[in-house]
């Protein structure tokens, strides 16, 4: 397994629209490799949800593990929300945008249904944390990020508070 780079706001790659994934692609060496392979990379970050568009893989697929343990790791390939109910505000962070954080109001329960990595279709109906995740990881689907939730002068903030902080770590 290999850790990943993970792209950064603002790169204009975090914009792109994933395209659905073939069944048949789930089948491949190479596509089960990068699934461990964004796994790996998500653990290490540390998150708890990595979309392939993080990752430079325009294709519509995650994965997720919010367990405390880390042992509950969940794929969706072409997940589509199919119910919202409720809202919920939650303190969000992302691994494409480090060390900012910021309340965003989403869905409190949905229903989604997708595959597994294997090509299984399934349908959860899921609240809390594990639902905020999964509407955060498909907004990068969609080439949304959480900040897009700011207002457009805190968006402008955290860019310039991010280059910033590239320029310090390329100094030192």
């Amino acid at each position: 397994m290999a850790l990943l780079p993970i792209l950064e706001f603002p790169d204009p790659r975090l914009r792109t629209k994933a395209a659905p994934v073939e069944p048949a692609w789930l089948a491949e060496a190479a596509t089960q490799r990068l699934l461990d392979d964004m796994f790996e990379t998500m653990y290490a970050a540390p998150g708890i949800g990595l979309a392939a568009s993080q990752v430079d893989v325009h294709k519509r697929f995650m994965v997720i593990d919010v367990s405390e343990e880390k042992n509950r790791p969940l794929v969706f390939v072409n997940p589509v929300i199919t119910a919202r109910s409720g809202e919920q505000v939650f303190q969000e962070g992302c691994l494409s945008v480090p060390g900012i954080f910021a309340d965003v109001a989403r869905a409190e329960k949905i229903a989604v249904t997708a595959l597994d990595r294997h090509g299984a279709a399934f349908a959860l109906e899921v609240d809390g944390l594990l639902a905020v995740c999964i509407q955060h990881e498909m907004d990068h689907l969609d080439g949304k990020l959480f900040v897009d939730y700011l207002s457009p002068l805190k968006r402008e903030l955290v860019r310039k508070k991010l280059l910033k902080q590239r320029k310090q770590s390329a100094a030192a």
